[in-house]
């Protein structure tokens, strides 16, 4: 029996470590590909030599039938996979090492993205848009971290005044039952129900409620995507997440859930699979309708850098996936090299594709608008520098 217990560890062990292999060449994979379809190779939203749009048209990047058509896609892939992982431990049982390390991974790459590719292109965006030297980057930021931390506290808040309610009439029916019997309050403690309370439909509902929040705020940032190549990797760096939140739902609603009714995971699974396309639609509304795009998409991303370091760090790092059994990667150091190689695959992707860099804006333009020398401005941030230079031209002209 020993025996085979050891081979069956190391069998699982095997199999997590191929399945985390298998996710990193992917990840590496989709970001490389995806990279030559975002700002630097041109994918069909670009600026021509003469600053206008390849198929934006009248209405400007944005609004291009493509980009649009790349964020439907998006929405629609979204809601798929993330449906078809909640429910799947309902028929698969999932390696719990892979759950663990691929929610830590997942937590890299969403930590990574934030801080190096949306806030830095949040603030070269606000660095175009206005002279003003406060830090508004920073400061959305930290109102979607702060956002996303009061949406928590008030669903436990509400969650524990529940349970309360709950548990106050079971605890006086059982000091009443206690009081005729020898036992006592020992009776009352050890009421059965009072094992139960925390594991309850209402609970359940919560926790779908807690998830969908914060996925809307998700979806958002494919929503105001500038280009096709950053809607891509918007949608695989969500993706990845909802993937992993999605079947550890799946698994946490079957725990909650004694009888496991096939009905109620699919319809679970379901709330939480519309929650992100939600976002991705309320993100593009937002651009088709906003005067000013630029304006729009820095205040969107500013907040949603703060709602993705929120999930980050609460949620992926500090709760993450808990095996039910003991496990050997369950370990502080496999879960820091998970988080590792998460930021390393954003930074690798970052550097060998530049996606932060736009070296397009003319020196003489650059003098004459009083920019920083030497430093890079990302898409819209060229744009809206290229039109502010139009205009100027326009009234001189005229």
């Amino acid at each position: 029996m020993a025996k085979m217990a050891r081979s069956t560890r190391r069998t699982s062990n095997l199999i997590c470590t191929l399945l985390l292999l298998s996710l990193l060449l992917l990840t590496c994979f989709f970001q490389q590909a995806s990279g030559h379809g975002g700002v630097d190779h041109g994918d069909g939203d670009e600026e021509d030599e003469d600053g206008h749009h390849g198929d934006a048209g009248v209405g400007g990047g944005l609004r291009s039938r493509g980009l649009i058509a790349v964020k439907v896609w998006c929405l629609v892939i979204l809601l798929v996979f993330t449906f078809l992982g909640g429910v799947s431990p309902y028929f698969y049982r999932w390696n719990e090492a892979f759950l663990l390390l691929g929610t830590q991974f997942a937590a890299g790459i969403f930590l990574g993205t934030a801080l190096m590719h949306y806030l830095a292109d949040v603030t070269e965006t606000f660095h175009a848009l206005t002279d003003s030297p406060y830090p508004f980057s920073f400061m959305l930021a930290c109102a979607g971290f702060l956002l996303t931390m009061l949406s928590d506290v008030v669903i436990v808040a509400v969650a524990n005044r529940q349970r309360v309610n709950r548990a106050a009439p079971i605890q006086k029916e059982a000091e009443e039952e206690g009081e005729s019997t020898s036992e006592g309050p020992a009776v009352a403690h050890a009421h059965p129900m009072l094992m139960t309370a925390t594991s309850s439909f209402e609970d359940a509902i919560l926790l779908i409620i807690a998830l969908c929040f914060h996925s809307i705020f998700e979806g958002i940032a494919i929503g105001v995507s500038a280009t096709k190549g950053e809607a891509w990797r918007n949608l695989w760096t969500i993706g990845l997440h909802k993937i992993f939140a999605a079947v550890a739902m799946g698994i946490a609603l079957l725990r909650m859930i004694p009888k496991r009714p096939f009905l109620l995971t699919v319809l679970y699974s379901l709330a939480f699979a519309v929650s992100s396309p939600v976002g991705v639609g309320i993100g593009i509304a937002i651009d088709a309708t906003a005067e000013g795009s630029d304006w729009t998409y820095a205040i969107s991303m500013g907040i949603t850098t703060g709602v993705f370091v929120y999930i980050a760090i609460n949620h992926l790092m500090a709760k993450g996936y808990r095996p039910q059994q003991p496990n050997y990667f369950d370990k502080p150091i496999f879960k820091f090299l998970s988080v590792l190689t998460g930021i390393s695959v954003i930074l690798q992707h970052l550097h060998s594709n530049r996606s932060w860099v736009q070296s397009t804006i003319p020196k003489e333009i650059i003098e004459h608008l009083n920019l920083p020398i030497g430093r890079g401005y990302n898409q819209r941030a060229t744009r809206h520098i290229r039109g502010k230079m139009l205009f100027e031209e326009t009234i001189y002209i005229s």
